[in-house]
C-alpha cells in the first residue's frame, strides 16, 4: 500500500490555519510555536507568507483567520448552484414557519455546516458555518448516512456511539434501525440528542453536480411544538429537500 507524499511547506500552512480556526480569539506567535513544533524562523517565514495573501491577519499581538480565505472557502457553496438554491427556498421556508433552516454536507463521521438561513426569533444553536457535528446524533447526520448503504455507515461509525446528551442514541445497531426509518419516510429527526430543549427535523437533498452529499434540517425548541406545528415542519423540510434538488438539476 502506497503512502501519499505530503508536501511539508502544505501541512505546515495547514496545522496553522487549523489552530487559527478552532480559537476564539487572536492566538500570538509563541502559542503557534508551541503548538507546531516548527522552528521560530520557519514559523515567522509562514506567518509573513499567509498574511501577505491575506489568508491569515494580525490582531494586536496575535493571529487570526484572514479575509481571503473566507473568501476562498466561500466558494464551496457557491459553485454548481448550490447557495442560490438554497437561498431560495430557505427564505420562503422562514418566511411560512419563522425557524431557522441549515445545510450541510457530510465528512466521513461528521456533518460540516456550510450555509444558514435564520428566523426572526432566537434559537440557541450549536450549527456556526465550518462547526461540525457527529452525524449519528443530529438530524442532518442521520438524513445524510441513510442516503448510504449500511456496510459505509459501519465503515466509518464504531459500535458505540459518543453521547453529546442523555438523550443521544450511543449503539451502532440502533442507529442502523432508525436510518431503515429515515429511508422509508424521507424524514430525519432527533429530540434532544445534540441540545436539550432542542428537536431537529431534515431532509437528504442528493449528490450536487459537483459531488457534494448535502441535506437541510431546521432546529426548533420543542417548547413551540405540538402535533400540528410538528407535521407542517417535518412537510415544509420535505418539500424544500426535494425542491433544492430540482432545482440543482
Amino acid at each position: 500500500m502506497k503512502t501519499a507524499y505530503e508536501v511539508p511547506a502544505v501541512k505546515r500552512a495547514h496545522d496553522v490555519l487549523e489552530i487559527l480556526a478552532q480559537a476564539q480569539s487572536p492566538v500570538r506567535a509563541s502559542a503557534l510555536l508551541e503548538a507546531t513544533g516548527l522552528s521560530r524562523s520557519t514559523l515567522y517565514l509562514l506567518l509573513d507568507s499567509l498574511e501577505g495573501r491575506h489568508w491569515i491577519e494580525k490582531r494586536s499581538d496575535g493571529y487570526i483567520i484572514g479575509l481571503k480565505l473566507f473568501e476562498l472557502g466561500s466558494a464551496y457553496v457557491r459553485h454548481d448552484g448550490l447557495q442560490s438554491a438554497f437561498r431560495n427556498e430557505a427564505s420562503a421556508f422562514v418566511a411560512t414557519h419563522n425557524e431557522v433552516v441549515q445545510l450541510a454536507v457530510l465528512d466521513a463521521a461528521e456533518v460540516v455546516y456550510i450555509a444558514r438561513e435564520d428566523a426572526q426569533r432566537p434559537v440557541r444553536l450549536v450549527s456556526d458555518l465550518g462547526s461540525r457535528l457527529p452525524a449519528h446524533c443530529c438530524a442532518l447526520g442521520k438524513a445524510l448516512l441513510a442516503s448510504l448503504p449500511d456496510a459505509e455507515v459501519a465503515a466509518v461509525l464504531p459500535e458505540r456511539l459518543e453521547a453529546l446528551t442523555p438523550r443521544t442514541t450511543t449503539r451502532r445497531t440502533a442507529l442502523l434501525r432508525e436510518l431503515a426509518g429515515v429511508r422509508a419516510c424521507g424524514l430525519a429527526s432527533e429530540r434532544e440528542e445534540v441540545s436539550i430543549g432542542l428537536a431537529c427535523f431534515a431532509a437528504y437533498v442528493g449528490v450536487t453536480p459537483l459531488g457534494k452529499r448535502v441535506a437541510v434540517s431546521t432546529s426548533v425548541p420543542i417548547a413551540r411544538l405540538d402535533t400540528r406545528r410538528e407535521k407542517q415542519i417535518a412537510t415544509g423540510i420535505a418539500r424544500m429537500a426535494s425542491r433544492i434538488a430540482a432545482a440543482l438539476c
